[in-house]
């Protein structure tokens, strides 16, 4: 997702849609961006507050509703495995269309379809189709709701607020061979991440 995005982003305004514990966030403000970071969980709200400090504008916000910014506000969107927690896009895109610059750019990853429908025991692959997915963390164990969408949905839904300039299915670094051999393997057997890379019109 970084290497979509310039290095030097001084003085662009930046919306992180989904900043989760402000991963993302911590290297847009390391670039010289002003960054307006939201996610719908207060927890993890709190936890980018405490990565980056006053250094970007932390809101709580659901993406699913209309968003408190002026039109043209923004240089770049980006929203990391975030938009397959959403069941209706179409709101979502509206509102992104409508608050980013004309030449603006909307980054976003979701999970690979061909990935997340291996999870299905009764599969349809061209519906969007409700996945619980089971976290374990510190001994608990959560059940985590996401859609899993067909590939010309996705890119439909894009092209009809946007124009998609790149289609990228990220592949594992050799860094990550290093660390994780046998993952590193089936990764590359099969996509599990999803990239698109748009401009607004």
């Amino acid at each position: 997702m970084l290497r979509q995005l310039p290095q030097n982003l001084n003085n662009m305004n930046i919306l992180d849609a989904g900043c989760a514990a402000g991963w993302y966030t911590q290297q847009l403000v390391n670039r010289g961006a002003n960054v307006v970071a939201t996610d719908i969980s207060p927890e993890m709200v709190s936890s980018t507050v405490r990565r980056v400090g006053n250094k970007a504008n932390v809101l709580c916000l659901d993406l699913e509703a209309n968003l408190p910014f002026k039109d043209n506000s923004f240089d770049y969107i980006i929203s990391s495995l975030t938009l397959h927690y959403i069941k209706e896009w179409s709101l979502t895109f509206s509102e992104f269309q409508r608050i980013l610059k004309p030449k603006g750019v909307f980054a976003f990853s979701v999970h690979h379809p061909f990935s997340d429908i291996k999870l299905l025991q009764d599969a349809h692959y061209f519906s969007t189709q409700l996945i619980i997915d089971k976290w374990d963390k510190d001994g608990k164990s959560f059940e985590v709701p996401f859609y899993r969408r067909p590939l010309n949905l996705i890119l439909n839904e894009t092209l009809k607020y946007f124009s998609i300039e790149e289609v990228i299915e990220p592949q594992p670094t050799i860094k990550f061979k290093e660390k994780a051999p046998e993952k590193y393997e089936m990764l590359l057997k099969s996509p599990q991440f999803l990239i698109i890379k748009a401009i607004m019109d």
